[in-house]
């Protein structure tokens, strides 16, 4: 039995935060999609944590982490260069 091995090539990625507005453009959907889709694990593709006394959250989106999810590399877009 022959034995095959793939490597992918993986790009570089900086780590910076993806804003949540590029990854609803990636993905063709709305901010509040995906919004909703990290807070209940639905989308894994970063990390969200809740403010301490407060109702909001911060996201974070990692870049490798949309790149495994979607296909998309992350070079700094803004959410301007999709209109």
């Amino acid at each position: 039995m022959d034995s095959k091995v793939v490597y992918q090539a993986v790009p570089e990625f900086t780590g910076r935060n993806v804003p949540v507005s590029v990854v609803a453009n990636v993905m063709g959907k709305d901010k509040q999609f995906v919004r909703q889709g990290m807070i209940h694990g639905n989308l894994p593709i970063g990390s969200v944590f809740k403010k301490e006394g407060s109702n909001k959250y911060d996201y974070y989106v990692s870049p490798k982490l949309l790149w495994e999810f979607t296909g998309f590399i992350y070079r700094g877009e803004t959410e301007k260069d999709f209109e």
